[in-house]
């Protein structure tokens, strides 16, 4: 069996203030229309947000073309600090690649950039190197639908 040693970090910026970047994150009807590469959907009736430390972000990612494919997200979140930062803990269930249920820290930072612009700074992980790969495409396509949600307000 491969370890999972490796963390995913990744740097996007994004044609938005931080602000609305950050709240894209938490709150439950832009989430839901962001989150999850092209191809998969996240329903409004699944996502709970409670943004706080000791509170949780829980979702469910569906693969549109194959709805018994699913991965089940519930995260604790450790650290909130608005506009700048989101740290918590992930169980995800359903994640091709992984037995069970998978365990991940995930850390996004959120600083502002000249001409209204956010960098988001994203750590993630543990990863086996062939599943950081898929999570790293993952993330990407979900940003291009987080571009376009962002522009789209």
């Amino acid at each position: 069996m491969t370890s999972a040693t490796q963390e995913l970090v990744m740097t996007r910026i994004f044609d938005a203030p931080r602000e609305l970047v950050y709240q894209a994150f938490l709150d439950p009807d832009q989430l839901s229309q962001w989150f999850g590469p092209v191809g998969y959907s996240v329903p409004r009736d699944t996502v709970s947000v409670d943004a706080r430390p000791g509170g949780y972000q829980r979702f469910v990612m569906v693969n549109d073309e194959n709805s018994s494919e699913r991965s089940e997200i519930d995260a604790t979140l450790t650290e909130v600090v608005e506009n700048e930062l989101i740290v918590g803990h992930q169980d995800v269930e359903g994640i091709p690649g992984f037995e069970g249920i998978a365990k991940f820290t995930l850390r996004v930072a959120f600083y502002s950039e000249p001409d209204g612009k956010t960098r988001l700074e994203l750590r993630q992980g543990p990863y086996t190197d062939a599943v950081a790969g898929n999570a790293r495409l993952g993330w990407e396509s979900s940003f291009t639908k987080l571009d376009a949600l962002l522009k789209a307000s």
